[in-house]
């Protein structure tokens, strides 16, 4: 599923090509509900905003679109003309503008609706504080992430759970939950009750910084979380996706297991270095 630092470069590379654009064409198809995105064609993009793991385009007449990626979703942008990379049936939604064709694949969810309703969207509004977002500092954005994740309600839950819960915190995924919670050698099963302001505060500020430094394009398609820019192509993971395979670290063999109940999810580590069982 892609992550926050994701969903922010793909804004970032679809911006220049669509921002001060009109829609000349727009198009979706289903499955599930297909928003009725004729009603874009001669409005104005103003803009392309990632927020957690949404993508959200605005436009000058008051409407706006929403995609979430989840597993398989991908935005790419094309020339006019240009040939798809992924066969046609796939695209979920095409937006062409003068000079630029914008394509999402595979998207479980895209949506319309009225920029003015974003306040109350179902989503949206209920999402935490974004580790990427602009204010994030400015706005208190870790002191409040922290109050939610002290919420009572998640004072029971795993911090491998909670961490991936978007109403808490929004930006991380899978990857940086394995990544960060052996950065910072916490127990993925810890209760969230059970561990001090410190640690959850560590927790926050190692996302943040993994997800900013990620974010920005220069760093290319490998993923940087050994904090070594000399990493050799390949090696910037811990231990997300290295199921037995020697930690770098200590050398002992990487575990993983499923985790979570309303969404299992792989988590990967370290027995040694987190003095856990495999």
């Amino acid at each position: 599923m892609p992550e926050g630092d994701t969903l922010h470069r793909t804004a970032d590379g679809l911006r220049p090509y669509l921002v001060g654009r009109a829609v000349t064409a727009a198009r979706a198809n289903g499955p599930g509900p297909v928003p009725q995105v004729g009603r874009l064609i001669g409005a104005t993009v103003l803009e392309v905003e990632a927020v957690g793991k949404n993508l959200l385009i605005r436009f000058d007449n008051g409407l706006e679109l929403r995609t979430h990626l989840r597993m398989n979703g991908s935005w790419h942008r094309y020339r006019p003309g240009e040939r798809w990379r992924r066969p046609p049936a796939r695209a979920r939604l095409v937006l062409e503008v003068p000079g630029a064709v914008a394509v999402c694949f595979d998207a479980p969810v895209v949506e319309l609706f009225e920029t003015r309703a974003e306040t109350l969207h179902p989503a949206l509004s209920r999402l935490g504080p974004d580790l990427l977002g602009p204010n994030f500092d400015a706005s208190g954005g870790a002191a409040e992430a922290l109050r939610r994740l002290r919420e009572p309600a998640r004072a029971g839950r795993a911090i491998g759970e909670a961490l991936l819960d978007q109403r808490a915190l929004a930006g991380i995924g899978n990857v940086y939950k394995s990544e960060v919670l052996f950065i910072e050698r916490v127990d993925p099963w810890a209760r969230v009750g059970d561990l001090p302001d410190d640690v959850l505060a560590r927790l926050i500020a190692t996302a943040r910084r993994l997800l900013v430094a990620n974010a920005d394009r220069r760093h290319g398609p490998e993923r940087v979380t050994t904090g070594d820019a000399r990493a050799a192509a390949g090696q910037s993971l811990w231990v997300y996706d290295r199921a037995g395979r020697p930690c770098r670290r200590c050398g002992t063999l990487i575990a993983r297991r499923f985790h979570g109940t309303e969404l299992p999810r792989l988590t990967f580590w370290c027995p040694r270095c987190l003095g856990l069982g495999a």
